[in-house]
């Protein structure tokens, strides 16, 4: 026990096993429990004395071979006893027939093979009446049922004598042998409860036997205590498993939401986690408990709150938004820092998909930024700008709304990108029509605008990036007709002084932008840029650990990251060419020139993927395209097109080079991997991957019905072991049709070498009846990610 060898007391332990004293044989067997364990090749010689013991006439000499069995037992032993175990779990003797099951358990865990034999000796185990027998023989039925499936079907004839089991002990009165502050035996109610559970998920005629005894437990037991509480916490596992009804599985959420106002903080706490888990079942039951649940994000426990907020979440929509997400930014105001990364995401989010209008939209996400700018994902924040870009009627409102908060606080780093960059762009819409947001608008001039964009660049709060948003409003200030000549020398000189600057980005923006004072086609690329591409949300791809400015836009410019693989549906193809089109006409008129012929070609083949340098570069008419130097690339880029568009084409005015475009590479046969095919609905996955890119495989899971009956609501979830990261775009269609394809695209990013594997759930209904099933699908070949 301290550690020491102590091979040299095993065979004692052995002789004084072989001893026919009944103390000799405890002392003996105890060491043999200490000293020996599997692996010990003296197990061997144990298992004779084992086997001499256990058909032994006294029982306690029987009951000490099972003890130590069921704690020394190897794999070989298990199989060599499995008969001897069998024939005492028939014992007519209690204390025998307890130990023997445990023993029993024990050869299942180890030989799961051995399971049939003890079926019919365990159906017969749950029929006694003994306490401790019943207690054992319910925990081996139910590891026989979680180790083998088909068990299930043996076992569910006994669910009606469970019922009985459970009554008896929730309908006797006081039991001083088996009371433990006034509720009979506990631990047998929670483990009959467990076995319930499991044989009645996925058999409504089990859950059917079992609705009544569990809505008495659910109401006859007391909740003053712990060991009611822990008997009702099981009641409500068994009811939100099992195929109970409507009416069961309310009171059960009821249950938990009367734990939320218990004084104990696990209690509290093991409410909060399981109504998480049960949200998504019922929520309309869940939204009752709504306030008490509001009232866990000031709690003092950090697990309390934390649990809270991931519930509030999940009950925010279209109905109680306003008040939901009215608490959560009370609640952020005064969070701790570890939580305002993940609220200012959620809260964005939820305004995204359940804003009532576009107002209120805009004016939730300029509270984010005030209470908790410097806490606002990249992603966030590039949907914020394009809202505004896409919503002209509110773009003086919002220009005023974060001229104000900028002048009041320019602490928070996104309050400060998102102003400069709408200030910047829409500078003519605050200067003519003023303050909006206030009772009377108030006129506002360039100097105080430009005074507010300079004050940034000096504050202690700005860094590169802040900086290079500041240059970019600026210089766009100067080319509207709304800003006096003297501004547009004092900005002109401002630029001057930074082309000197020992920050080598800056320094370039310094000298590109005062180059660009010189050229003719400065007004065209200084104007108001086009809105940019609605993305269809930022939901699925936004990670907890991301922070502000991490984000490196890939290779086609896409910040989000939730770009669609070339070849996946025509209509994605075709939108991407109308964009590059209109792209090319929106570039023609800017510059008046109709050099863009060359770039749109019909003869030349579209580019799906083309870089907006070569965009801006084909109107100079050069005859081979200039390329910019390449430059040593921001820590953290910009999140916006301002500086990805403009940026390169002012390199490439002061830094001609040729080079050749590469040839595109033709785009290798995609192959469609069968993943489920049954009741008439047919999926497969086809994964795409770039050598560019090891490591991220995009997935396209394809639905389609097999007969004539089409399939409504269709919900796939998938999910990945815990190494790799899971994105997940909206379903095209969740009603499929006879003879038509539904999608929906996936992206899996997964260390290089790893192999790709799913677990699929696929609920839907076919004709009138709920179908739910659930597959591990690992049929990609192995190298998808980009090992050897």
């Amino acid at each position: 026990m301290l550690g020491s060898e102590a091979h040299f007391g095993q065979m004692e332990c052995l002789k004084l096993v072989a001893s026919p004293r009944f103390g000799d044989k405890r002392l003996g067997y105890l060491g043999i429990m200490l000293l020996l364990d599997e692996s010990q090749e003296v197990l061997t010689l144990v298992t004779n004395s084992l086997k001499n013991d256990m058909n032994h006439a006294n029982m306690y000499a029987v009951g000490l071979a099972l003890c130590t069995f069921a704690d020394i037992a190897s794999e070989e032993m298990s199989r060599d006893l499995a008969n001897e175990i069998e024939k005492l779990l028939g014992s007519s003797n209690t204390y025998i027939r307890k130990k023997a099951a445990l023993c029993a358990l024990r050869v299942v865990r180890k030989v799961p093979d051995l399971a049939d034999h003890f079926i019919a000796k365990a159906k017969n185990l749950l029929a006694d009446r003994n306490h401790g027998v019943l207690l054992t023989s319910i925990t081996l039925v139910t590891e026989m049922c979680q180790t083998d499936p088909a068990c299930l079907e043996e076992f569910r004839n006994a669910v009606p004598l469970l019922v009985r089991h459970l009554k008896s002990l929730v309908t006797t009165g006081y039991s001083p042998e088996h009371d433990v502050l006034g509720i009979t035996d506990p631990f047998l109610q929670v483990k009959v409860l467990r076995l319930m559970r499991l044989l009645g998920r996925g058999d409504e005629k089990a859950s059917e036997t079992m609705n009544d005894i569990l809505a008495q437990v659910a109401t006859n037991t007391d909740s003053t205590k712990n060991v009611g509480n822990s008997i009702l916490y099981e009641t409500v596992m068994t009811v939100l498993e099992i195929e109970a009804d409507s009416g069961l599985r309310v009171m059960a959420i009821n249950i938990l939401g009367k734990f939320l106002s218990n004084r104990d903080n696990n209690i509290r706490y093991v409410a909060l986690n399981t109504l998480n888990k049960v949200v998504s079942i019922d929520t309309n039951a869940v939204q009752r408990h709504r306030n008490i649940i509001l009232d866990c994000l000031r709690d003092g426990d950090i697990s309390i709150r934390r649990r809270a907020l991931e519930l509030s979440y999940a009950l925010i929509n279209e109905q109680n938004v306003r008040i939901l997400i009215r608490e959560l930014l009370a609640f952020l105001e005064l969070a701790d820092d570890e939580f305002k990364l993940g609220m200012t995401t959620q809260i964005c989010l939820a305004a995204e998909r359940f804003a009532p209008n576009k107002r209120w939209h805009i004016d939730t996400v300029l509270r984010v930024l005030k209470l908790a700018g410097n806490f606002v994902r990249e992603e966030i924040l590039s949907a914020f700008i394009r809202l505004v870009a896409h919503t002209p009627e509110l773009q003086a409102y919002t220009s005023s709304k974060l001229y104000t908060s900028l002048r009041a606080d320019i602490s928070q780093e996104s309050l400060t990108l998102a102003a400069t960059w709408v200030l910047g762009e829409y500078s003519e819409v605050l200067l003519e029509g003023g303050l909006v947001d206030e009772d009377k608008p108030k006129q506002i001039t360039d100097i105080e605008l430009i005074d507010l964009l300079l004050s940034i660049v000096d504050s202690p709060y700005a860094n590169h990036l802040t900086r290079q948003f500041v240059l970019t409003a600026i210089t766009k200030i100067c080319s509207r007709p709304t800003t006096s000549p003297a501004q547009q020398e004092r900005i002109d000189n401002v630029l001057l002084s930074y082309t000197t600057s020992p920050e080598l980005e800056i320094q370039q923006r310094g000298v590109e932008f005062a180059s660009l004072f010189n050229l003719d086609v400065r007004a065209g690329v200084l104007e108001r840029m086009p809105p940019p591409e609605l993305k269809a949300t930022v939901m699925g791809v936004v990670s907890e650990n991301k922070p502000v400015g991490s984000v490196q836009p890939s290779r086609d410019g896409d910040l989000l990251g939730d770009d669609i693989p070339s070849g996946t549906t025509p209509a994605v193809n075709n939108g991407a060419a109308q964009v590059a089109q209109n792209n090319q006409d929106l570039l023609a008129e800017i510059f008046g020139t109709s050099s863009v012929s060359a770039v749109a070609s019909p003869a030349a083949p579209v580019q799906g993927q083309k870089s907006t340098v070569q965009d801006i570069l084909g109107l100079f008419d050069s005859p081979s395209a200039p390329s910019p130097t390449p430059a040593p690339a921001p820590s953290q880029p910009p999140p916006f097109a301002i500086s990805n568009g403009i940026q390169p084409a002012l390199s490439a005015i002061s830094l001609p080079q040729t080079q050749t475009p590469p040839p595109q590479q033709a785009q290798p046969r995609l192959t469609a991997y069968p993943a489920y095919d049954k009741n008439d609905l047919r999926i497969t996955l086809t994964p795409q991957v770039s050598p560019a890119r090891p490591g991220i495989v995009n997935i396209l899971a394809r639905f389609q019905v097999t007969g004539s009956t089409p399939a409504s609501g269709l919900s796939f979830q998938a999910a990945v072991p815990k190494s790799q990261q899971l994105q997940m775009m909206p379903m095209s269609n969740p009603d499929v049709q006879p003879g038509a394809v539904e999608t929906q695209q996936m992206r899996v990013m997964a260390p290089v070498g790893a192999n790709l594997r799913l677990r699929l759930r696929i609920s839907y209904s076919l004709g009138g009846s709920a179908i739910q099933d659930q597959v591990d699908f690992n049929g990609f070949p192995p190298g998808l990610t980009g090992g050897s």
